[in-house]
């Protein structure tokens, strides 16, 4: 009898300090209500938000998105034009094999003193015209270079000795000279074009990891999404039932049963939770972000940050058979570091071919071949030296290239160049250079095939791991329900406290949201151990 008492006198000395919501009394000077439009937070009057208009919304299955990020996610777009510059290197190394056409036209007007009787008189004045063509290249065909070049000239003297006055010319040159040992195999610039093309096919490894890459980080951001929508949901479910337990509270205030002290744990129970929700809005807008920064690109999306992306696909969860030695013998062929890594070492045999062909002496075989015409107007003498000019024959400059054509007049050279360096040369040390190199590669090669048999079976055992979790967090959450639901009855019939019921409120969001960060994990690692057989899991997941 006595503690009713007391009860009933601490319920009626609170009473002024806080009112319930049939007593409540308004201070001096202060609005009787919030004003229409406005809300109550912690006893602050906040105005409510301007009405917006709704977005525009963007419904997406996971397949979607992904499609969407490999046609225009902004960042796979530059790695696309890599291969393009790549192209433009091996066309520059191969463009040493275009033929190089050159031309010359040379005049020349020179008096000089004569020198001997054979000048023919004290002074000589030569006049000339000449024109010069020629064309050199390096055939692709074991280190040979070719070159042709034709010569027209034409010229007058006042030399009395000449038996043309003007004397045309016409010389053609040929020329080829071929290496028999030393760049016969390889030379520099097939080096070049193999180590320009091995950089090629590293640009497409790139960027087909790029693109894989793209693809999960774009299926985790989906996915992580989804559970951000999910995780709100949680907290509003919380929310919920903290706001359904501070009114029950009022009403067992208002008919006497129930302290109005016990209503303040009540009310900061529903202030937590409305922090809890404002926080989990702002995850989702996030993840929102994350998901169209991925798979829009702005110039082709006007709505670009107002468009609601709203998931149209749920997670499946059902066990799924792995076959870790089937995944690992995948990713031993198609992992795109391992890939890499092949390119190194076939540039690094490249080097090593090259290098050592260098070590070998220089033979050198060439051939020159040359036609040479004459023409003009040639003078005719009788009597003795030098003799009178009794007339003269016209040769034209089509007369001279019909002796080149004839072949006339031909001349052939052939020669052979022998060259060797005495003592170690600078291709010795580059060819143990390459040496080491590619035992480099190859110690890199077996590391690397270990850690990535090891990534894949850590793989799969996320993927049994995480698949248990959603089973365990699951269980907990069904009893974490149950414990809620057995605390509110006794809290009903007095056997339990706001306490106990708010700390079953809170462990029950806990095991929620245990629970949807398990399924997370488990489709993150679905996703995971399909990337891991083509790419290292480097990447940055949203």
């Amino acid at each position: 009898m006595r503690r009713l008492v007391v009860t009933m006198l601490m319920a009626l000395a609170l009473a002024g300090l806080h009112p319930t919501r049939g007593n409540a009394q308004t201070p001096a000077g202060a609005p009787d209500a919030a004003p229409p439009g406005a809300a109550s937070a912690g006893g602050v009057i906040l105005p409510r938000p301007a009405l917006q208009p709704s977005p525009p919304v963007r419904r997406l299955s996971v397949e979607e998105a992904v499609t969407l990020a490999l046609d225009q996610n902004l960042d796979l777009r530059v790695e696309r034009i890599s291969p393009l510059i790549q192209d433009t290197l091996v066309a520059e190394a191969r463009s040493v094999y275009a033929p190089e056409l050159s031309t010359t036209i040379t005049g020349d007007d020179w008096d000089r003193p004569a020198g001997n009787i054979f000048d023919g008189g004290d002074v000589v004045t030569n006049r000339f015209l000449q024109d010069d063509v020629g064309v050199v290249q390096q055939v692709p065909w074991k280190g040979g270079q070719y070159s042709a070049g034709w010569t027209g000239r034409r010229s007058t003297t006042t030399n009395v000795f000449t038996s043309f006055n003007p004397l045309l010319q016409s010389n053609l040159n040929l020329n080829y000279t071929q290496p028999l040992v030393r760049n016969f195999g390889i030379d520099d610039f097939r080096q070049q074009i193999a180590i320009s093309r091995a950089n090629r096919d590293i640009s497409d490894i790139e960027l087909r990891r790029i693109v894989v890459l793209t693809e999960r980080t774009v299926r985790n951001a989906y996915w992580q999404l989804v559970f951000a929508r999910s995780f709100l949901e949680v907290q509003r479910q919380s929310l919920a039932l903290a706001e359904e337990s501070l009114r029950n509270n009022r009403t067992r205030v208002e008919v006497g049963t129930m302290a109005p002290i016990d209503i303040v744990e009540a009310e900061n129970e529903v202030a937590r939770n409305i922090e809890a929700v404002i926080r989990a809005e702002a995850d989702l807008e996030r993840a929102e972000d994350q998901l169209r920064t991925l798979v829009f690109d702005p110039l082709d999306t006007p709505d670009f940050w107002s468009i609601s992306l709203q998931p149209s696909d749920s997670p499946v969860l059902q066990a799924r058979e792995i076959d870790v030695d089937a995944a690992v013998r995948n990713a031993l062929l198609n992992r795109t570091d391992l890939g890499r890594l092949d390119q190194d070492l076939e540039i690094a045999d490249t080097d090593i071919r090259y290098f050592r062909n260098q070590q070998l002496p220089a033979v050198d075989l060439r051939v020159d071949y040359r036609l040479t015409g004459q023409g003009g107007e040639r003078l005719i003498r009788a009597g003795g030296f030098p003799g009178t000019v009794v007339g003269t024959e016209q040769r034209s400059f089509g007369s001279t290239l019909g002796d080149i054509l004839a072949n006339e007049f031909p001349n052939w050279t052939v020669g052979v160049t022998v060259s060797y360096p005495f003592g170690t040369s600078a291709a010795d040390a580059a060819l143990e250079r390459s040496r080491l190199e590619r035992s480099r590669h190859e110690a890199r090669r077996r590391s690397l095939e270990l850690r990535i048999a090891a990534e894949v079976r850590d793989a799969a055992r996320n993927v049994r791991t995480n698949l248990q979790r959603v089973e365990a967090t699951r269980a907990s959450r069904e009893l974490a329900e149950r414990r809620l639901e057995a605390e509110q009855r006794k809290f009903e019939v007095g056997l339990s406290t706001n306490f106990l019921v708010f700390q079953a409120q809170r462990d029950l969001a806990t095991a929620r949201n245990t629970e949807q960060q398990a399924i997370l994990d488990y489709i993150r690692s679905l996703v995971d151990f399909e990337a891991v057989q083509e790419i290292p899991l480097g990447g940055v997941i949203p």
